[in-house]
C-alpha cells in the first residue's frame, strides 16, 4: 500500500521545465505592460501614512490665549520653548529627573517635560516669563539674587517656579515626607523645604542659599 501511494501522480516529482515556465508566466505578469491600473485612494484616505497627527490646543500662557497647531506628540516644554520662544523653562534630562522644566499648571508645580501639551487644552500655565521681568520681579526672584541662590542659572528658573509653588502647597496645608504632625498645619522649616525641593537638582550646588531665599519670602508672607 505504501509503494502503491508513493506512485501515484500527485506524489511525482514536478519536472523542472514547470517550474521555470511558471515562474516566466508570474514575472511577465507583473511587467509595467500587463499591470493592472491601481485605483485612486479614497477621499479623505491618509496620503502619508508617516506623517505627524496634529491637533489644535489653546494654552492660556502667562494670562494670554496662545493657540496652537501640534504635533499630538509635543511635550508642553518643546511647545513653551520652540513653539512660543518662551526659553526661560530649561531642558535639562528630558526624563522628569531634574527639574529645570518646572512650570505652573493652574497654580501647581509640573515637570513639562513628562506632559504634553495637547493635555492642556485651556490650562493656565505659568512660565519664569510670568512671574516677572525685569524692573518688576517677583519676590522670590529678588530673593534668589539677594542670597545668591543659583551659579550658572540653568536650573534656576525652574528652582523658583517650584519653590513659588512649594509655598503654596504648605500654604493650603499639604504634608510632606518629613512633616511630623499630619493633623496639624505643616511649618516653614528649612528641613521642609530641603525635602519638598529634593526633586530639583541644582549641579552647582546652590543648595543652602535657596534655602535662606524661600525662607525670606515664606516669612514675608505668612
Amino acid at each position: 500500500m505504501k509503494d502503491n501511494l508513493m506512485t501515484t501522480p500527485e506524489h511525482l516529482p514536478v519536472p523542472r521545465r514547470v517550474l521555470v515556465a511558471t515562474a516566466a508566466t508570474a514575472a511577465t505578469a507583473t511587467t509595467p505592460g500587463h499591470a493592472q491600473a491601481q485605483p485612486a485612494p479614497a477621499a479623505g484616505a491618509a496620503v502619508n501614512p508617516g506623517a505627524p497627527s496634529l491637533s489644535s490646543v489653546t494654552l492660556w500662557v502667562n494670562g494670554e490665549a496662545r493657540a496652537l497647531n501640534l504635533d499630538t506628540r509635543t511635550t508642553l516644554l518643546d511647545a513653551l520653548r520652540e513653539h512660543l520662544q518662551l526659553t526661560g523653562s530649561k531642558k535639562g534630562c528630558d526624563h522628569g529627573q531634574c527639574g529645570a522644566c518646572t512650570v505652573m499648571v493652574g497654580g501647581r508645580r509640573i515637570y513639562s517635560c513628562l506632559t504634553l501639551a495637547v493635555m492642556h487644552e485651556g490650562d493656565e500655565v505659568t512660565t519664569i516669563e510670568g512671574l516677572g521681568q525685569p524692573g518688576n520681579l517677583h519676590p522670590m526672584q529678588a530673593a534668589f539674587i539677594k542670597h545668591d541662590g543659583y551659579q550658572c542659572g540653568y536650573c534656576t528658573p525652574g528652582q523658583i517656579c517650584a519653590s513659588v509653588a512649594m509655598i503654596e502647597e504648605i500654604k493650603a496645608g499639604n504634608p510632606s515626607h518629613v512633616t511630623a504632625d499630619l493633623t496639624a498645619a505643616p511649618e516653614v522649616t528649612a528641613e521642609e523645604i530641603r525635602e519638598r525641593m529634593s526633586s530639583n537638582i541644582c549641579r552647582c550646588g546652590a543648595y543652602s542659599n535657596i534655602v535662606d531665599a524661600i525662607t525670606e519670602v515664606a516669612g514675608r508672607q505668612a
